[in-house]
């Protein structure tokens, strides 16, 4: 086995953990760091991809903005265990159940699947890397990009004056 097999399980096996961490965990700060980690999981498969862009994207959108929302928003609603509704048997049987039949449905649909590594392989070896998709943006779509620049650009001048005092 090659070292990039066996990134590429120890990050499949680290994503997998984490993900059950995060599902199992009680305590809901510790659901969001679990789920945290699995993003960088997730960021270290598209390295190995060689799509570095989303790797980066994934890292400070997802496990910077989005997970510092979710506990802002966990530890603002100050959830104790007589706020918390009451589980009964029949609402976890429902969860199983309906888990169950969705991994049902992901094995019957991933049965006849055959593995196609063929299509990586013989793309270009730059072809998820930053430089590539600078060129694409300034020469094929520098139009578009600049009028969603000068549209970001008069959405941070509004903002500042909405929120601007008299």
């Amino acid at each position: 086995m090659s070292t990039t097999e066996i990134l590429f399980w120890f990050l499949s096996a680290l994503a997998i953990l984490s993900a059950l961490m995060m599902v199992t965990s009680r305590n809901p700060v510790h659901s969001v760091l679990w789920l945290i980690l699995v993003f960088f999981a997730i960021s270290g498969h598209y390295i190995l991809m060689n799509a570095q862009f989303l790797a980066i994207v994934n890292m400070i959108v997802y496990a910077g903005a989005i997970m510092v929302l979710f506990l802002f928003v966990i530890m603002l609603m100050n959830m104790n265990a007589d706020t918390e509704p009451q589980k009964n048997k029949w609402m976890k049987m429902a969860g199983a159940v309906a888990s169950g039949s969705l991994m049902l449905v992901l094995v019957a649909a991933l049965r006849d699947t055959e593995l196609r590594s063929k299509g990586l392989e013989g793309a270009e070896g730059s072809i998820g890397l930053i430089s590539q998709l600078g060129k694409v943006l300034f020469t094929d779509y520098v139009v578009a990009f600049e009028l969603s620049s000068v549209l970001f650009l008069s959405a941070m001048v509004g903002a500042v004056l909405i929120g601007k005092k008299n």
